[in-house]
């Protein structure tokens, strides 16, 4: 059975999975495995420490008593900035990280926040498909990471209410 719970950043359920989607990153970046020492500098350089209360939430899912997947999201400026958004390979596709994206979603709008937005690599076909299915639309880059290539965003403002017409 699969659970979504917030993750505390720091723990080793965290950590493990997180360092899991860093070593892929780098590794899909490179075209083979990760060393030891690009997992070490991406782990330097891309901290998750401040996915967690004020600034921001870190979603695991467990299957079982194994975390498969996890994503969270900075609140910056009025915007959730979508991050680490990962599932095992051995659990992908069973729509896990649809239900992350739709939690984040969700806890965002209630902060009250206005958008969604999110860096990705434009070889990551399905995850890009994924997101242009929830509604993420092509947007200028928004900030400089090393591994991305390409940059969404998703309103979260209500549309206005249309009113009938004629009669």
């Amino acid at each position: 059975m699969q659970t979504i719970e917030v993750g505390i950043p720091g723990t080793a359920d965290a950590d493990a999975i997180v360092r899991t989607y860093l070593t892929e990153v780098v590794s899909r970046y490179h075209g083979r495995p990760a060393t030891e020492a690009e997992r070490a500098a991406v782990l330097a350089d891309e901290p998750y420490d401040d996915l967690q209360g004020d600034t921001g939430i870190l979603l695991l899912v467990r299957d079982g008593e194994a975390v498969v997947a996890c994503a969270g999201a900075r609140f910056v400026e009025g915007h959730a900035e979508l991050t680490k958004v990962f599932t095992l390979p051995a659990a992908r596709g069973r729509g896990i990280a649809r239900c992350l994206i739709l939690a984040l979603e969700e806890a965002a709008r209630a902060r009250g926040l206005r958008s969604l937005r999110l860096n990705t690599r434009s070889d990551l076909v399905e995850a890009c498909a994924m997101y242009e299915s929830l509604g993420f639309l092509s947007v200028e880059a928004f900030n400089a990471e090393p591994y991305a290539d390409r940059w969404y965003g998703k309103d979260l403002t209500p549309a206005p209410a249309t009113r009938p017409t004629g009669a």
